[in-house]
């Protein structure tokens, strides 16, 4: 069993060099949950910021998989390829919308009571 979170460390430790967006929602991660901590957010809005967090964060780790997975099985950049990979990041980036979204309903009414 400790080897499975090893293997798992590993993991987010290799996907954090070879991918900067990963360190990008990581930090705004961070800093979302000072600033939650701050404003002293409910349960339940606690339970909200992580959720979102963590979903941004699963996806970029799933679509880093795919592109690895793409870039392993095809060598040569191909038409296939990019589209594979541009729909993968799209699920990133439609997440990361979504998180900015539910952070606005969670802050704003902290900022502007």
């Amino acid at each position: 069993m400790l080897n499975s979170f090893k293997y798992a460390i590993n993991g987010i430790r290799d996907a954090l060099k070879s991918e900067p967006n990963l360190s990008v929602h990581l930090l705004f991660g961070v800093v979302a949950l000072i600033f939650a901590y701050f404003f002293k957010f409910t349960k339940l809005e606690s339970i909200v910021l992580i959720l979102t967090i963590t979903l941004v964060i699963t996806l970029e780790l799933v679509n880093t998989i795919i592109e690895k997975l793409v870039d392993m099985y095809s060598k040569k950049i191909s038409e296939e390829a990019r589209v594979i990979k541009d729909i993968s990041a799209s699920v990133v980036f439609i997440s990361s919308i979504m998180a900015v979204i539910v952070g606005a309903f969670l802050f704003i009414p902290k900022l502007f009571p």
